[in-house]
């Protein structure tokens, strides 16, 4: 096989690997889209239901948990859409978006009076380490 037909296939096989990742992550996207158009419409249903009952500490749950898994949603699909843009995944939004899920995961076990001891230091070292991490790719980033 000579070197022209070598890097011919080489380059048809890179153009059909980043044709199927550019599908894939497109089909990632319209379900994380479609999972916020329906978690948004849910939120409003449960803002109804909470005017119908006379306690609001219930309903309150559901609708703080899908308000932060809503935000956690916005994260993930900005860094896809950031991918479009500049064909590489940033750690920033994604590590944005793992500090939003243990904030969320915190403040639920937080408020059902749930979260203990243990789980509190767990939880604070991934937070910490999360942070540090987020804040060191930004100090790097910014010196480039």
């Amino acid at each position: 096989m000579s070197k022209f037909n070598l890097q011919l296939t080489s380059n048809i096989i890179n153009k059909s690997f980043n044709r199927t990742v550019d599908v894939v992550f497109a089909v990632i996207l319209l379900f994380i889209t479609l999972t916020m158009v329906i978690g948004v419409w849910r939120l409003f249903y449960r803002l109804g239901e909470l005017f119908q009952e006379g306690g609001i500490t219930g309903n309150y749950l559901y609708i703080f948990s899908d308000v932060l898994t809503l935000f956690i949603l916005i994260e993930l699909s900005r860094s896809l859409v950031e991918y479009f843009s500049t064909k590489t995944l940033r750690i920033t939004p994604i590590i944005d978006a793992g500090i939003v899920f243990v904030l969320r995961h915190i403040m639920i076990d937080l408020f059902n009076h749930k979260l203990e001891t243990d789980n509190i230091y767990a939880l604070s070292a991934l937070l910490l380490a999360l942070a540090v991490i987020r804040v060191t790719t930004s100090i790097n980033f910014q010196r480039v």
